[in-house]
C-alpha cells in the first residue's frame, strides 16, 4: 500500500514537471520565431510609430487630467505629480505637492486619489503596469507632505471621516476583506468585513453626500450592500437587503432616504427606487424611475436636487435628468458621433453643473457641461482642438440567425470612393455585459485617415442593449454571439463595406472566444485576425478550479465540471477545441507572460495547434496559388492583461 501511494505521487509530480517543461519549450520556440519575424516589419513599424506619436501630440495637449474640487481647492495629477491650485485663480498658479518619484515609485502610475473631508490627508493608489495589484499610500498634507502609512495590495478605499479610512485588499484577483484604519488618537487597524463566497468581489463606495460608506459585495449576477454611518464609523455595518439570487443593487443617499439602483422586479433591467434608511429591505422599495427596454445604463450621478442617468439606446447616447423637486424627467440627446461617456469627479453634490467628456474611437475626448439651472448642454471649448470633420458615422442593424437585430457602428472617411475595395477592421467583444470599448485611440484615427473602414459589432453577451442583451449571450446562449458576429460581417460586405479578402477581425481578452470561434466556423469571411491577451481555451480553463477566476466565471460560461450538458456546449464553440485542417486567415496574437487572467499556456497551445492545422491543410491541397497563413505570437515579458500605458501601447 505504501509503495502505491509513493508511485502515484511521483506520477503526479512527473506530469507537473512535464507540463512545465512543455510550457517552457513552447515559449522559447515562440520567442525565437518572433525574433526571426519581427525585423521584417521594422520599416512599417517605424512609419506607424511616427504617425501615432504625431497624432498623440496633436490631440492630447488639450486633454486635461481629471480635477478634484474641494471648496476653493482644486487637486489634479499630471505625469506622476500631484498639484494644488485655487478654483478662482486665473493666473494659473499651482503648487506641486509631491511626485511618484518622491515616494520611490518611479515606474508606477497614480490610479485613484481620495482626500479626507478636512483636506489634511490624501490617500492615493499606485500601480505598475506589470502587476494587477496597487499600493495605497496615505500622506499628511502640509508645507512638507509626510507619508503616514503604506498599505500593499489595495483595491478600493474611501475616507469615512477626517482620519478614518476604509479599504479593501486584493489577493489573486479577489477582494474579500474590508479593513478600517485610523490616523489620530489610538492609531489602529481592524478587519470590518469578510466575504465567504468565492464568486463575490468586494469594493467600497462613499455616497455623494458623504453620509454613508457602502461595502458592496457583488458577483456577476447578485449583490449585497452594508452601510457604515460616517457619523459613527466605529459601529458595525448595517445590512441594507440580504443577497437574493439574480438581484443586483447599488446605493446612494439623499435627505435621509436611500436611492437604490437595482434590477429587482420585472422587467429585469435597471430601475431607480427609494426607501427610508430605517426600513431598507426590498419589500419597502418604491419605484422612482424605470428604464425603457433594451436601454443600457452607462453611469449614474447623484446631486442634491437631481440625478443624472447616462444612457445608451441602439448606440445613441443621451442623458436623463430626474428632478427630485419637480418630479420631472428631462431627456437630452447627445451628439451623434459620441460613443463613450466619461464622467468627471464631482465631490460636492450641491454643485449646479455636471461635467463629462464625450469621445469615439476616432474623436478625441471633448468636454461638455450640463447646467441644472439653465437646463442645457454646454460644449466646453479648451484651446484650439483640431476637429475631425471628414469622418462619417453610420449605424446599422444586422439580422442574426434567430431574427434578432444586432447594432453595428461604422466609421469611414467621407472622401473614400469605392468602399468595397477598402480594408475593413471589425471589432467584437460580447461578454460579461460589458460594452465594446469605443474610447478614443490614436491608431483608429490613423487607420481612418489611411482609408480603412472601422466597424464595431455590438453582439449579444455584451451590455450595449441592457441586461437582457448580456443574458441572451452568456452560458448556454454563447453561440448567439457568434451568430450575431457572422451576420454583422456578412451585412457589411453586402452593403459594400469592403470584402472578405480585405477584412480583418480584432478582439481582446474574452472577445477572443467569439473571434476565435468565427475563425473556425467561417474562416472565409476574413483575411486576418488580431488578438490581444485572448481567451481561446475556455474548456480547459473552466476545468481548472485552482485558477483565480474559475469559480466566479461560472456565471458567465457555466460549470463544465458538474454539468455534462454545459461541457458539451462549451466544447461546441471553444476556439482551441474546434481547430481543424482548413484555410485559416493570418493571425497575430499579443500575450503577456505574467497574465493572471488568461493563462499563457492556453495561448501557446492554441497557436501551436492552429499552425499545425494550417500546415496540414496546405500539404493536403497542393493547388496552385495556395497560401499558408502567417500565425504570429508576440509574448510580452512586461505589461499585464490588456492594460498598458501610452508608451507601452505605442510600441505594441
Amino acid at each position: 500500500q505504501e509503495g502505491t501511494r509513493i508511485s502515484s505521487k511521483r506520477k503526479q509530480n512527473t506530469s507537473v514537471v512535464t507540463s512545465q517543461l512543455l510550457h517552457k519549450n513552447l515559449l522559447k520556440a515562440e520567442q525565437e520565431n518572433w525574433n526571426d519575424i519581427a525585423p521584417m516589419y521594422k520599416p512599417m513599424t517605424k512609419r506607424i510609430k511616427e504617425k501615432l506619436e504625431e497624432l498623440h501630440n496633436k490631440y492630447t495637449f488639450n486633454s486635461e487630467s481629471p480635477r478634484v474640487r474641494f471648496g476653493e481647492n482644486v487637486y489634479f495629477e499630471e505625469n506622476g505629480c500631484i498639484f494644488l491650485s485655487k478654483a478662482d485663480d486665473d493666473e494659473g498658479n499651482v503648487d506641486i505637492l509631491f511626485s511618484t518619484d518622491d515616494l520611490g515609485f518611479s515606474d508606477a502610475f497614480i490610479q485613484r486619489i481620495r482626500i479626507s473631508p478636512d483636506q489634511r490627508y490624501m490617500a492615493i493608489s499606485l500601480k505598475s503596469e506589470s502587476s494587477e495589484e496597487a499600493t495605497c499610500i496615505i500622506i499628511k498634507l502640509g508645507h512638507f507632505p509626510v507619508v503616514k502609512k503604506v498599505i500593499p495590495s489595495v483595491f478600493s478605499f474611501e475616507w469615512a471621516t477626517n482620519d478614518v479610512l476604509y479599504y479593501t485588499t486584493q489577493k489573486n484577483l479577489k477582494c474579500q476583506n474590508v479593513f478600517m484604519t485610523t490616523f489620530t488618537y489610538q492609531k489602529h487597524t481592524k478587519l470590518v468585513y469578510t466575504e465567504q463566497d468565492a464568486r463575490f468581489f468586494v469594493d467600497i463606495y462613499l455616497t455623494k453626500d458623504r453620509r454613508f460608506l457602502t461595502i458592496n459585495s457583488n458577483s456577476k449576477t447578485t449583490s449585497e450592500v452594508w452601510l457604515v454611518d460616517c457619523r459613527s464609523p466605529f459601529e458595525l455595518p448595517a445590512l441594507v437587503q440580504p443577497r437574493t439570487k439574480g438581484v443586483i443593487y447599488h446605493i446612494e443617499h439623499r435627505n435621509d432616504e436611500l436611492y437604490i439602483l437595482t434590477t429587482y422586479g420585472e422587467p429585469a433591467e435597471y430601475k431607480l427606487m427609494k426607501a427610508s434608511v430605517a426600513s431598507s429591505s426590498k419589500g419597502n422599495w418604491q419605484l422612482v424611475y424605470a428604464l425603457e427596454k433594451k436601454t443600457k445604463l452607462v453611469d449614474f450621478e447623484m446631486f442634491s436636487d437631481d440625478c443624472i442617468m447616462f444612457l445608451k439606446d441602439a448606440g445613441h447616447l443621451y442623458l436623463n435628468v430626474i428632478s427630485f423637486v419637480s418630479h420631472s424627467v428631462q431627456s437630452i440627446k447627445l451628439p451623434t458621433w459620441a460613443c463613450e461617456f466619461e464622467l468627471e469627479s464631482h465631490p460636492e453634490h450641491t454643485t449646479s453643473t455636471c461635467y463629462f467628456q464625450l469621445s469615439s474611437p476616432v474623436h478625441p475626448p471633448k468636454r461638455f457641461a450640463y447646467s441644472f439651472k439653465e437646463n442645457n448642454l454646454i460644449e466646453q471649448a479648451v484651446q484650439e482642438v483640431p476637429i475631425i470633420t471628414n469622418c462619417h458615422t453610420t449605424r446599422l442593424l444586422a439580422k442574426s440567425k434567430d431574427e434578432t437585430l444586432v447594432p453595428i457602428t461604422v466609421f469611414h472617411n467621407m472622401n473614400s470612393k469605392e468602399l468595397h475595395r477598402k480594408p475593413l477592421l471589425v471589432h467584437v467583444y460580447g461578454a460579461y455585459g460589458i460594452d465594446l470599448n469605443m474610447s478614443f485611440k490614436e491608431e483608429k484615427l490613423m487607420l481612418l485617415e489611411e482609408g480603412w473602414i472601422l466597424a464595431y459589432c455590438h453582439v449579444r453577451g455584451g451590455g450595449e442593449l441592457g441586461l437582457s442583451w448580456h443574458k441572451d449571450g452568456c452560458q448556454h446562449n454563447k453561440l448567439k454571439g457568434l451568430h450575431d458576429l457572422k451576420a454583422c460581417i456578412m451585412l457589411l460586405h453586402e452593403l459594400g463595406f469592403s470584402q472578405p479578402k480585405h477584412t480583418a477581425l480584432t478582439a481582446a481578452s474574452a472577445g477572443g472566444v467569439l473571434a476565435g470561434a468565427l475563425c473556425n466556423t467561417d474562416p472565409e469571411l476574413i483575411r486576418a485576425m488580431v488578438l490581444q491577451a485572448p481567451f481561446v481555451d475556455v474548456l480547459n480553463t473552466m476545468m481548472k478550479t485552482h485558477l483565480p477566476l474559475t469559480t466566479e466565471e461560472q456565471e458567465e460560461w457555466g460549470n463544465p465540471l458538474e454539468d455534462e450538458k454545459c461541457m458539451k456546449y462549451i466544447k461546441s464553440y471553444c476556439p482551441y477545441q474546434n481547430i481543424k485542417p482548413q484555410c485559416y486567415p493570418s493571425v497575430f496574437i499579443t500575450a503577456y507572460e505574467n497574465d493572471q487572467r488568461v493563462p499563457l499556456t492556453g495561448v501557446l497551445q492554441y497557436v501551436q495547434k492552429l499552425r499545425k492545422a494550417a500546415l496540414d491543410h496546405a500539404s493536403r491541397t497542393s493547388k496552385k496559388g495556395n497560401w499558408i497563413p502567417n500565425i504570429i505570437l508576440d509574448v510580452q515579458a512586461n505589461g499585464s492583461h490588456c492594460d498598458s500605458s501610452w508608451e507601452h501601447s505605442v510600441s505594441e
